[in-house]
């Protein structure tokens, strides 16, 4: 069985995809937030990415070839950006830390 065959991977790919689509939509109004929608907002946003680095994680450990794909394609779509996935989830983080200073 390929690693994006298991019914649980399809679950949590599913579920990360519409997370992270209402995520940006909603993010469109973080100005609008209140003191606490904010810090609820970024709770999300952090809770998204840790599932996303565990997803990536088990795609790199996995020796499925579509896994291995997956990682590959990242990889080289951020390359054309001029950074590493590592380097993404470092930004990710920062910008997450600086939004949470501001509204402390």
């Amino acid at each position: 069985m390929g690693f994006f065959d298991s019914d649980i991977v399809q679950s949590e790919v599913k579920t990360l995809m519409e997370e992270y689509q209402f995520l940006v939509n909603l993010g469109t109004s973080y100005g609008k937030f209140d003191r606490q929608g904010k810090k609820i907002y970024i709770e999300k946003m952090e809770d998204f990415m840790d599932r996303y680095k565990i997803l990536m994680k088990r795609c790199e450990l996995s020796e499925d070839f579509m896994a291995k794909m997956t990682i590959e394609q990242m990889r080289t779509q951020l390359n054309q950006l001029g950074i590493t996935p590592q380097e993404m989830f470092n930004q990710m983080s920062l910008t997450l830390q600086r939004m949470k200073s501001e509204i402390e």
